[in-house]
């Protein structure tokens, strides 16, 4: 079985290092905002950090996001939100749920207003990486998020 080696020049964050396969993120938008510039960003940070990227690019609706994740088997998905499709996460939450895919992490990056990112928390939103946040901030803080998953898994 292959791992995940840490290496200063790959970029792998050394928290993945010994994960039996590399983090698997996917990088949506939901809903009608189609400024995807953001998101591309941050999902080349991931990709340049080892991690496995699916992006689906914008306009995605809530259905079509789960059952990706369901097929691509993902450790989390993170959603781009400019302006505010970020509301539409706590519906993504309940259709994970339904799917029996309530494990996955979900994170949110954008323009999100303090008393909604509370809203998102609540609903279950691991983190929200919000405009200014370093590519070592994101990187290392998904990484985290996935190796405490992974861990709760028994992988």
């Amino acid at each position: 079985m292959n791992t995940v080696e840490a290496s200063q020049s790959s970029g792998i964050p050394s928290a993945v290092a010994g994960l039996a396969r590399p983090p698997k993120v996917m990088v949506t938008k939901i809903g009608l905002d189609g400024h995807d510039r953001g998101s591309r960003l941050v999902a080349s940070f991931l990709r340049d950090a080892g991690m496995e990227v699916i992006y689906t690019g914008p306009w995605q609706q809530v259905e079509t996001v789960v059952n990706q994740a369901a097929q691509e088997d993902v450790d989390c998905v993170g959603v781009s939100s400019l302006a505010t499709d970020h509301l539409l996460v706590p519906k993504l939450m309940r259709a994970l749920k339904d799917a029996g895919l309530d494990d996955v992490i979900v994170i949110v990056g954008g323009i999100v207003p303090d008393d909604e990112e509370q809203m998102l928390k609540e609903a279950g939103v691991a983190q929200v990486f919000h405009p200014g946040c370093s590519r070592t901030d994101i990187v290392d803080g998904i990484a985290a998020l996935i190796v405490e998953r992974r861990k709760k898994l028994g992988e």
